[in-house]
């Protein structure tokens, strides 16, 4: 049996034709629109027993409605009617082959009434299996040998070469191939080059990347376009750069971006302000705390340490004053940080490099922080979310709305201004309904190993589940979770486990 179903459904077109299965599918499957939905409601029932399920088939010859099992068996044996469609999950069964059969004709119609309901329902599409284009279909059969992949395959793991000062690039290209939304939107070649010259167009050097490393060639590659295409080489191993993109829409801010949300409160008339600011990583301060609020005042020990200070609440003191309109004059106040939407792929950046300085010394003090920060292989994000937060506060709070204007907070990874809410941020209503899953997993970390003046920079990445190797430029070695879990994380990489379809 091809994609053409059997010979009884080739019998069935010939006489028929499609039409009987297209009105079946589209008014008592699908349900096309609001009309469809109203006749399913009324006249999709049992014509034997009178009930409405929970599992109907319709006979396309005289459409017949029935359970499935004894009351549709029973229509077949007294009209020899061999085709019916199977209403829940609008699947064809030939009762000659007591089998469900595939059509690729009816597939397309089918999947073209999904569309129609989608968009009367205004929602999303349901997930669906992918199905090869005909372009694919040629490629598959003029390349018959195929790659499996097993637990030790090398596929997708590749060494760079060190161009002189580029570890901690060749340490994010690894983390980027290792993601696995990026890997799948770069094999499936989805970019489309809009730039005049495609080699300076950065996506474009990152696709051939990908390419590359999923070709199962064994050696070693090198960044050098990627460099270019960023305008150079990173100049100083223990300082990466660290950029501001503008938020967009393409791939990489659709995976990356989250929503910051900021409340500034005023100690006077307890009135919020809130404002939401995308971010594409969290840096997180390992020295000693500003205040002892919130139980400890010295230096984090954990990631979950690190996320509570990052996110508890900070009094800005007399020296920040910030003009609350409600009041009609400068008042202190207290800001608090939490997430309003989380990203695919949360980064973490623990700032371990810590540039300060010293009463009557006229230079900085530059060091780094050694300290070892614990970080889990599954980290659940929920006690962070800003609805989170508003849930705690809520017994003891009564909030208002005025406006604020003026300055800002001290040390906050992501700047806000208190007095506008942004609403940039695609999907971000915090009181949606949808009930979400805010947990993730590590799967890549980037170490820095040395001095802050003569460092080095390592990856760890999980090739596949449970299997992790270590990146050092052109070396690739095996790794365990626990080397991961126990080395000085600089910047950690977690994905969420589940992902809600748009």
């Amino acid at each position: 049996m091809g994609d053409t179903g059997c010979v009884h459904f080739a019998a069935y077109v010939k006489e028929y034709g499609y039409d009987s299965y297209s009105v079946v599918h589209a008014y008592f499957s699908a349900c096309i629109n609001k009309e469809a939905r109203r006749r399913k409601a009324l006249s999709c029932l049992c014509y034997k027993c009178g009930s409405s399920g929970p599992q109907l088939y319709s006979c396309l010859h005289c459409i017949y409605f029935a359970c499935k099992g004894a009351h549709i068996n029973e229509h077949y044996k007294h009209t020899k009617h061999f085709m019916a469609l199977e209403l829940c999950y609008g699947m064809l069964y030939c009762y000659q082959c007591r089998d469900f059969i595939y059509h690729s004709k009816c597939q397309a119609i089918a999947e073209r009434h999904l569309r129609c309901e989608a968009r009367s329902l205004d929602k999303s599409l349901s997930w669906r299996p992918w199905s090869p284009s005909r372009l694919e279909i040629d490629l598959l059969l003029k390349n018959p040998k195929r790659r499996h992949v097993t637990a030790l395959t090398s596929i997708g793991l590749r060494g760079l070469l060190n161009l002189g000062s580029t570890c901690f690039m060749n340490c994010i290209v690894q983390a980027l191939i290792h993601t696995p939304l990026l890997r799948d939107y770069f094999l499936a070649e989805l970019h489309e080059c809009t730039t005049k010259t495609a080699a300076k167009c950065l996506v474009c050097e990152v696709s051939r990347l990908f390419q590359e490393f999923y070709s199962a060639a064994a050696a070693s590659l090198t960044t050098a376009g990627t460099t270019t295409a960023t305008g150079g080489t990173n100049s100083g191993q223990s300082q990466p750069p660290d950029p501001n993109p503008s938020q967009c829409n393409c791939i990489i801010d659709q995976i990356f971006t989250g929503g910051l949300q900021s409340d500034v409160v005023c100690q006077a008339c307890k009135g919020v302000s809130t404002t939401i600011d995308p971010f594409w990583d969290i840096s997180l301060d390992l020295g000693e705390s500003s205040n002892g609020q919130g139980g400890y005042g010295g230096p984090p020990k954990s990631l979950i340490d690190c996320l509570e200070r990052f996110t508890r609440a900070e009094h800005l003191g007399s020296s920040a004053k910030i003009k609350c309109n409600t009041c009609n004059s400068y008042q202190e106040s207290t800001k608090q940080l939490s997430m309003r939407t989380l990203p695919i792929v949360a980064s973490f950046h623990l700032k371990r490099f810590e540039h300060s300085s010293l009463v009557g010394i006229d230079r900085l003090i530059d060091k780094k922080i050694s300290t070892f920060i614990s970080f889990p292989a599954e980290l659940d994000m929920t006690p962070f979310m800003s609805q989170k937060k508003s849930d705690q506060q809520q017994s003891h709070q009564t909030p208002s709305s005025p406006n604020f204007a003026g300055g800002g907070a001290n040390g906050s990874a992501g700047s806000s201004m208190p007095g506008v809410v942004s609403t940039c941020l695609p999907n971000d209503d915090a009181s949606s309904d949808t009930v979400s899953d805010f947990r993730y997993s590590l799967y890549a970390v980037i170490n820095h190993v040395g001095t802050l003046d003569a460092g080095h920079y390592t990856a760890y990445v999980r090739h596949q589940k449970d299997i992790w190797v270590k990146c050092d430029d052109h070396i690739i070695t095996t790794a365990t979770l626990k080397q991961v879990l126990d080395s000085e994380g600089y910047l950690l990489f977690y994905h969420k486990k589940i992902l809600e379809y748009e």
